[in-house]
C-alpha cells in the first residue's frame, strides 16, 4: 500500500473563485482507477503555510504509476498544477 500526500499554497487568493476551481479539478483526479481513499483537507495549524493538503492511496506501485501516467492527471498538472500552484511538498509513504 502506498499513501501519496502532498500540502500546498496556491497563487490564489483565499476564498476565491479561482481557488475554488482549482479544488474542483482536483476533486476529478478521485475518479482515476485504482484511487483509493482521495481526500482533499484544509490545513488549519499556523505551523506550515501551506492551505491544503491532499491524501490518497494506491494497493500497488503498478496502481501509483499507472495514476501518475493517466491523461487526467498529466492535463491536470498541466493546467492547473504548475500554473496555479505557489509552493508544495509531496510524500510517498509505504508501511513498515
Amino acid at each position: 500500500m502506498i499513501e501519496h500526500t502532498v500540502t500546498f499554497r496556491l497563487i490564489h487568493p483565499a476564498g476565491s473563485p479561482e481557488e475554488a476551481a482549482f479544488l474542483d479539478a482536483a476533486r476529478e483526479l478521485a475518479s482515476i482507477p485504482g484511487t483509493l481513499d482521495y481526500t482533499i483537507k484544509r490545513q488549519t495549524s499556523p505551523k506550515l503555510d501551506h492551505r491544503f493538503g491532499i491524501a490518497m492511496r494506491f494497493a500497488s506501485k503498478e496502481d501509483y504509476a499507472d495514476y501518475n501516467a493517466h491523461p487526467l492527471h498529466t492535463r491536470f498538472l498541466e493546467e492547473h498544477w504548475f500554473p496555479e500552484v505557489a509552493d508544495f511538498q509531496e510524500a510517498d509513504f509505504e508501511a513498515l
